[in-house]
């Protein structure tokens, strides 16, 4: 069964279009990117579920989160939307561009393929375990004690704003039993035997090994009018490395549509 999911909402001019954030992520992660695009369009964006201010639950199967965004549209009164999803939103994205592709107008990947890939979160997953939430007094201090496990300042800010306080203590706001549990689910992919026939875009970063020249044959038998724009200089958080590189490609797309 879908679940209700917490969105927010940029309310523009045009038609819809949904942004889905990543594994840990949320959906304040695309505020700066939403606002802009709100000059346009009518931007959504959820958070998916076990993640933000969503309902947890073990099921992580891409065709159950593709439902609850589904469910979110018809909820909103909407048909269709350009869907853009980011790592495990963009296999959402592509699964229901596949799947149901008539709620599906265009589609823009970022930084995913329709594979499965073989590396874990095993250290990701450790950094959360690292932070003493029964102790743990200040953000500053949970940043301190994942420190210890992840090196990098950015990683570890993009995955404390997960951490939130209620009126005892600091929790994640994460599903995090569920998410572990399914490590294999989201990093997998099952491909129908289908193809979006409408317009895609996937949007690489050029240091990031997530689309290769491998996997692009597979995106394009799934993807047939699939176009690449890829990011330099950008890693795999293409749109937080290069924001504005980032939205020229996406522009680029967008305008197309109308052409």
């Amino acid at each position: 069964m879908a679940l209700h999911l917490n969105y927010r909402e940029y309310a523009g001019p045009g038609p819809a279009l949904l942004l889905l954030h990543g594994l840990f992520g949320r959906a304040a992660n695309w505020g700066a990117i939403a606002k802009q695009l709100a000059t346009d369009f009518t931007v959504i964006v959820p958070d998916l579920r076990n993640h933000g201010a969503s309902p947890h639950d073990p099921d992580m199967r891409y065709e159950s989160m593709t439902a609850d965004v589904i469910s979110l549209l018809n909820r909103l009164g909407i048909n269709d939307a350009i869907w853009i999803g980011h790592s495990m939103g963009g296999k959402v994205a592509m699964t229901a561009a596949l799947k149901d592709p008539s709620r599906v107008r265009a589609l823009a990947v970022v930084d995913m393929a329709p594979v499965t890939y073989t590396h874990n979160f095993d250290d990701v997953l450790a950094g959360f375990d690292a932070v003493d939430l029964s102790a743990v007094q200040s953000r500053k201090e949970a940043d301190q004690q994942m420190s210890q496990v992840i090196s990098s300042p950015a990683l570890r800010g993009f995955l404390l704003q997960n951490l939130q306080r209620d009126q005892q203590r600091y929790q994640w706001e994460l599903g995090l039993e569920h998410l572990r549990a399914a490590v294999s689910l989201i990093t997998g992919f099952e491909r129908p035997q289908a193809k979006f026939e409408e317009d895609a875009v996937f949007i690489p970063g050029s240091e990031s090994h997530y689309v290769t020249e491998q996997n692009w044959p597979i995106i394009q038998q799934h993807f047939p009018r699939a176009s690449r724009c890829v990011v330099e200089g950008a890693g795999h958080w293409v749109y937080a490395d290069k924001p504005q590189e980032f939205m020229r490609c996406l522009h680029q797309f967008l305008q197309s549509l109308d052409d």
